[in-house]
């Protein structure tokens, strides 16, 4: 277990991704999934109030509420590590960081969660419309009424992250104790640059999303194979379809084979054992999925595996 930031609050060093939950995995599996996953002694669920207004009929909340049913019939609210996000657009409700904006939206997930408190709030994008002090003094009221237990901060710059945490110092509201940036091995640059080295001296948790790169990092997407005709499959040949990459997924195979895992095992157990990092994000839609994520727990890379990893990576 890891503490979350300098929160007292320890969560498992692979967090499980909600945003499935309602949309590719119905209520049933969704359940099946998160009972695999405590049953693999995890206890720290990531959502959102947006997932999955993406999807045609959806209106945003579907996980949540999901994820509120499964701990209402499961009785187990007090043993899980909830996080939710807040801010980003809610069909006719609006979106941002305002103090008005965040007071409605609150309620709205406390009340798909069937609970009164919020492990983790974050901010789910930086809203540059909304003075950092009004969104500060916000969280630090919700705080303070004991509705949420601590505060991050999702896709913000190494400035604007240290710029809030600034303001929490000097207004004396609490600061963002956890980021939550794009990270894997074939997105490395963005975050390693300036998010990583502020993360570390001023000892704020990280959890990394997009952790298989949406399915790169698991080599179900190989070169010359026909791509499957999906917007996802598009997607991932759009950032990840080069010769540097297809390198990583060699080695990625390679340290699978010594190790007796998965490519997407080995991704995963890279990432937990970066400097710094509280927790990937890992998504999952069957039990069998949600186990072999679970299997990264109990793999301990070695240091010559790290380090080649670290070398054909480099610069991605």
């Amino acid at each position: 277990m890891r503490n979350l930031g300098r929160t007292d609050m320890q969560v498992t060093p692979l967090c499980l991704g909600g945003n499935v939950f309602g949309w590719t995995a119905d209520e049933a599996d969704s359940f099946k999934v998160l009972d695999a996953y405590v049953d693999g002694e995890g206890n720290f669920i990531d959502t959102a109030d947006v997932y999955s207004t993406w999807v045609v009929g959806h209106d945003g909340g579907e996980s949540e509420k999901v994820l509120g049913d499964w701990m209402h019939k499961r009785g187990n609210r007090a043993h899980v590590i909830i996080a939710t996000k807040v801010g980003s657009p809610m069909p006719e409700k609006g979106h941002g960081l305002s103090r008005r904006y965040i007071m409605h939206a609150v309620e709205d997930s406390l009340r798909r969660l069937r609970t009164d408190y919020i492990d983790l709030y974050q901010a789910h994008r930086d809203d540059l419309e909304t003075p950092q002090e009004e969104t500060l003094a916000t969280f630090a009221d919700l705080i303070h009424q004991g509705k949420v237990r601590a505060i991050g901060a999702s896709n913000f710059t190494a400035q604007r992250l240290e710029s809030a945490n600034k303001i929490s110092e000097r207004e004396g509201y609490p600061r963002y104790e956890c980021l939550q940036p794009a990270y894997n091995l074939v997105h490395r640059k963005e975050y390693e640059a300036e998010l990583e080295p502020l993360c570390r001296k001023q000892q704020i948790g990280v959890i990394s999303y997009s952790s298989l790169a949406s399915g790169f990092l698991t080599g179900k997407y190989r070169k010359g194979a026909a791509l499957p005709p999906t917007p996802r499959a598009q997607g991932v040949q759009s950032k990840y379809w080069n010769d540097k990459s297809f390198a990583l997924l060699e080695q990625l195979d390679r340290a699978a084979t010594i190790h007796g895992a998965t490519p997407g095992q080995v991704a995963l157990a890279w990432l937990i054992a970066r400097p710094g990092i509280t927790a990937p994000i890992a998504s999952a839609t069957s039990v069998e999925q949600a186990r072999e994520l679970m299997g990264a727990l109990k793999l301990q890379l070695d240091q010559e595996t790290i380090e080649t990893l670290n070398q054909v990576s480099n610069g991605l």
